[in-house]
């Protein structure tokens, strides 16, 4: 019993009858109010493949809550569907509901006094706010994920939501018939999962995993297989043998274990969203992490992992490799993860991977070997330079080219650059600028997937770069830089940045230099003035004035 509970049992004794009452309405017992109430925070909607599955999993987890003596409270929380949204004014409200998942978690929890909590979550948004409540309230807890989508199949080759996305600029470019793009819409999403490569969703929930917040194996389950279940009931077996032990969120979530979620998001050539979303868990669990923490760990962490989007594989190959476990156990042998770091089994990592080969499997080649990576230091590189003295992060894997140098062309809003590619107004050696997009000056720092995939599908991948203080989709690849700050709504360089200045991008020397003389920068900066936001009410007014700066997680409540 949480000692908000036995407080309250303290000071009103059996005047707690009208609570009693009320808990009776719902299904308790005369022998129920003694046991250990938790909560099954669901994602579950029909709004995006990712969670339509989640309703399955919470009666699943509520019913090994019941055997495990528990009596299960289920709440829900919302989601909303990046790839729906994206391209479109509702992205801005994508990085926003985060914080409200964690918001309307962390009020649920508290305001009913709950001892535990079992939190479900399949798209990109509903893990790291779930984890961020989590962190804040310290009671027992653990994450299930919803599970990955198997992938689409057409022509011999598998698809996924961001195949769609290329293949619309292909089509734009006049290298896709109006046939063969409906033929790829209609197959590249066949069911429930959540995003099929090592996009966000496949990202945290493996990060989650490294951290010990998740049951072994279960980050790269697919949706709709029977062990995805089985795993959310075991999850509730695993959080009552913690609540028994009182081990608590925060004896988990320790340095040791975010570098241990950093390593395995550069070995398996995660996401940059993880970058923004580890820093905020680590706020919200009172760890000090930087930018410069990210950059420490990728210079001694190989990419192992050959994952789309610029690889070959999707998740489900990557499951039936090993997964995550293997992952981990060979970055252990190789010294750069604490084996030490505990684990909501109550046992450390190390003990935890002991039967686990330190080597992958000779018959598959998804997870490399450690003397022959697919890079031999991690695809996540944190710039800095003028154009972003806070810093800003690329992804490199898939890169042909880590240097370019070339001319502006500057957007004020992701619609503008998505019209002129589309338009194709974009030459190669461009460098694409998308400012105002940031936690700020969206508000809500929306994902440049449509032009990423537009420039990739139209075959300049190589040989345009992009920066934004925007975010990137964990399906993009490319030269691509997000997460500029100060961002452009603040009065950060990027701000000043005109078409035709000459930018450079090198991820080797991790610089972005805006090569323009102090003088006429400071011209610019006096001339620069502050743009009002077009919200003045609601939800996005609301994150607006609160959101901090990308480079310490955008987060809320600093």
């Amino acid at each position: 019993m949480s000692e908000k509970r036995r407080s309250r049992a303290v000071t009103q004794g059996v005047s707690r009858s009208p609570n009693r009452a009320m808990l009776r309405a719902v299904g308790f017992g005369d022998t129920d109010f003694e046991k250990p109430i938790v909560g099954v925070a669901s994602a579950y909607s029909t709004i995006t493949p990712c969670n339509m599955g989640l309703d399955h999993l919470a009666k699943r987890a509520q019913a090994g809550l019941r055997a495990g003596g528990a009596m299960p409270q289920l709440f829900g929380t919302i989601t909303v569907s990046d790839g729906i949204s994206m391209g479109t004014e509702g992205m801005k409200y994508s990085l926003v509901s985060r914080e409200v998942i964690a918001d309307s978690i962390e009020t649920a929890c508290c305001a009913q006094s709950m001892d535990g909590l079992v939190a479900i979550g399949g798209c990109d948004k509903n893990m790291p706010g779930a984890m961020i409540a989590i962190a804040r309230m310290n009671i027992p807890a653990i994450f299930v994920y919803g599970g990955t989508i198997k992938p689409g199949h057409h022509d011999g080759r598998d698809l996924n939501i961001v195949s769609v996305f290329e293949a619309v600029g292909a089509h734009v470019a006049g290298k896709l018939s109006d046939e063969e793009l409906l033929a790829i819409e209609r197959k590249a999403c066949p069911g429930p999962g959540s995003c099929g490569g090592m996009y966000t969703a496949n990202t945290m929930s493996s990060a989650f995993e490294a951290m010990g917040m998740s049951l072994m194996y279960s980050s790269t389950m697919a949706a709709e297989d029977a062990e995805k279940a089985d795993s959310a009931e075991e999850s509730a077996r695993v959080l009552m043998q913690a609540m028994s032990r009182d081990l608590r969120p925060l004896d988990i979530l320790s340095r040791k274990a975010l570098e241990n979620a950093i390593a395995v998001v550069m070995a398996i050539g995660g996401s940059t969203n993880a970058v923004l979303h580890l820093l905020a868990i680590a706020h919200a669990a009172r760890v000090p992490l930087t930018l410069e923490d990210f950059e420490a760990i990728r210079a001694r962490v190989p990419v192992l992992c050959d994952l789309k989007p610029s690889g070959r594989y999707v998740t489900t190959d990557f499951h039936r490799a090993g997964g995550v476990p293997q992952v981990m156990k060979m970055l252990l042998a190789g010294g750069v993860l604490c084996g030490e770091a505990m684990t909501i089994y109550g046992k450390t990592l190390a003990e935890l991977l002991a039967d686990v080969p330190p080597e992958p499997r000779s018959d598959q080649d998804v997870i490399r070997p450690w003397h022959r990576p697919l890079y031999p230091q991690g695809h996540l590189v944190v710039l800095k330079g003028n154009l972003a003295s806070e810093g800003a992060v690329a992804k490199v894997t898939g890169v042909k080219n880590s240097q370019i140098t070339g001319p502006a062309r500057v957007f004020d809003s992701e619609e503008e650059c998505m019209e002129a590619i589309l338009e194709n107004k974009i030459r190669a050696g461009d460098v694409i600028v998308i400012r105002y997009e940031g936690p700020k000056g969206g508000p809500g720092m929306r994902e440049m997937l449509a032009p990423t995939s537009a420039i990739i599908g139209a075959g300049l991948g190589d040989s345009v770069g992009l920066i934004t203080d925007g975010r990137f989709s964990g399906g993009t690849h490319g030269m691509v830089v997000g997460h500029v700050a100060p961002e452009a709504f603040v009065g950060g360089m990027i701000a000043l940045v005109e078409e035709g200045d000459a930018i450079t991008i090198d991820a080797a020397s991790r610089l972005l230099v805006l090569h323009v003389p102090e003088s006429e920068l400071h011209r610019r900066r006096v001339a620069w003035k502050p743009r009002e936001s077009k919200y003045t009410r609601g939800v996005l007014a609301k994150y607006a004035r609160l959101v901090s700066s990308s480079s310490v997680g955008a987060v809320t409540d600093r």
